[in-house]
């Protein structure tokens, strides 16, 4: 009776397959209709071929383009995130978050004590520096653009992977009925392959 945990195992590989695929399609739809909602745009220099700044220390230029183009998958959401951070690092003289002061002082100068940073007239804290703000907001969106990427990636992943299953459990089944276990139990009387009456001698 070996031949119907084969089987079972050929009926439950395609069923998993199936919804495997199924996710996957449904993830990385989802993913795609997520960022396409945001209506993001790529400004006329996210290319190698129309950027027109000056590359500063730390800043390695993306390969990838996206200039004009709507955002709508997760290659090129994380393409317009290396993007943002060539355009933050140009506004931060190529520096990081950590290599910035938190503050700035009335000559306009950073430091991170507060004792020495000016004060803002509206809130009446240290004042803070735009420039290491603006790095947190960059990586703040990056971040959920790099994410989407991720997610794609894995329901890539999730739909190879019952495409797998699927060829599996096919197979299986097809390797018990052409090759024979199936019809050599059925025509034992289910008792399996190898058990039916053996041919009488000569």
């Amino acid at each position: 009776m070996f031949w119907l945990g084969g089987v079972a195992a050929g009926v439950l590989l395609i069923v998993l397959g199936a919804i495997w695929i199924y996710l996957g399609v449904d993830s990385r739809d989802e993913v795609h209709d997520t960022i396409a909602r945001e209506q993001i745009v790529g400004s006329p220099d996210m290319s190698p071929d129309t950027f027109e700044g000056e590359p500063v220390a730390g800043m390695e230029l993306p390969d990838c383009d996206v200039a004009g183009e709507p955002i709508d998958n997760g290659t090129e959401a994380r393409c317009f995130a290396d993007w943002m951070r060539v355009h933050t690092l140009e506004s931060t003289g190529g520096r990081t978050f950590s290599e910035m002061g938190r503050f700035l002082t009335e000559d306009g100068e950073e430091t991170s004590n507060p004792q020495e940073a000016a004060t803002d007239p509206e809130t009446g804290q240290p004042k803070s520096n735009p420039s290491r703000d603006l790095w947190v907001t960059q990586r703040a969106l990056a971040t959920g653009l790099e994410l989407s990427f991720v997610g794609e990636q894995i329901s890539l992943f999730a739909l190879a992977t019952g495409i797998v299953f699927l060829i599996i459990g096919i197979g299986l089944l097809v390797m018990l009925t052409a090759g024979g276990v199936l019809r050599g139990a059925t025509g034992a009387g289910g008792a399996g392959p190898g058990d039916g009456d053996a041919p009488a001698a000569p």
